[in-house]
């Protein structure tokens, strides 16, 4: 079963979808290569990677461990540079912008959600969820902030700091930090990696109805094929190459492809042991 069917966590979301929210690609990468390190000593994380995020869709990125997956999110959120290729966020470029444009850049347009919540201990709910809007002087939309908490259930919970709150709540405090910006596109690192099962299921049901409802755009990295079954579109890694897609999975097409990859994943002889020369390892 799909998680988007699961009645338990659905959360019904049916405000209409912001303006502009419809452009055909909300971010792509061009033939991305990033290789940390140089000669003998080099790790080639991406290699010559291409892809597009359709605005409105909810896509997942896969794939073993080291295949590059965090490294191609890092990418495309302007975390981190790519040695070669270009990305880009709508139509703008990242290679050529400056500290302070790719800041305002990922602060007006991309929204984030981590496995670690990021909030800010001594912040409360609400001053963490308007916490962006603050540094980039402006006001906060009332009517969409009042749309989004009572959405995801949290408006009893927004005089109450992080530590008063369980992991799931965090989550959901992190998940409405990056929808009340009305990003171009949020990105998730591994969202629910530290969550129980229910609340998992809760937080991938938002980012669902978000994709459904108010047409964003999500992209995440999970190695959890649950998680991945909510998505629109499943993306595999491998040794840095996108050697996969899937549409609209099950958990059980997930894990048997996630299966399939972890057996052939290259680097590793019958008995697990590395046969990569010595300096050519991937990251994640």
């Amino acid at each position: 079963m799909r998680g988007r069917r699961n009645s338990d966590t659905f959360v019904c979301m049916t405000e209409t979808a912001p303006a502009g929210k419809h452009a055909m690609i909300a971010a792509r990468a061009d033939d991305v290569v990033k290789t940390y390190g140089s000669g003998d000593t080099a790790v080639h994380a991406l290699r010559g990677v291409s892809i597009g995020f359709r605005a409105g869709e909810f896509t997942a990125i896969m794939g073993p461990s080291g295949s590059g997956k965090s490294t191609l999110m890092h990418c495309l959120a302007g975390l981190d540079t790519v040695t070669e290729g270009e990305v880009h966020i709508g139509d703008v470029g990242l290679a050529g912008l400056s500290d302070k444009e790719m800041t305002k850049l990922r602060r007006d347009r991309i929204g984030f959600v981590f496995q670690a919540f990021n909030l800010v201990p001594t912040l409360t709910a609400e001053e963490n969820i308007t916490l962006p809007q603050g540094i980039a002087g402006r006001e906060v939309d009332r009517p969409w902030f009042d749309t989004v908490i009572d959405r995801l259930g949290i408006r009893p919970r927004l005089n109450h700091r992080p530590s008063e709150l369980s992991g799931g709540q965090q989550q959901r405090v992190a998940c409405a930090r990056a929808l009340v910006g009305r990003p171009d596109i949020i990105f998730g690192d591994e969202p629910t990696g530290n969550l129980d099962s229910r609340s998992s299921g809760e937080v991938l049901a938002i980012l669902r109805a978000a994709t459904d409802e108010f047409n964003q755009t999500v992209v995440i990295v999970t190695h959890d094929p649950r998680a991945a079954s909510y998505a629109d579109r499943v993306v595999f890694l491998a040794d840095g190459q996108i050697v996969r897609e899937l549409q609209r999975p099950s958990a059980d097409d997930v894990f048997e492809v996630m299966r399939n990859l972890d057996d052939s994943a290259p680097g590793q002889d019958d008995h697990g042991q590395s046969t990569r020369p010595a300096g050519s390892g991937e990251v994640n």
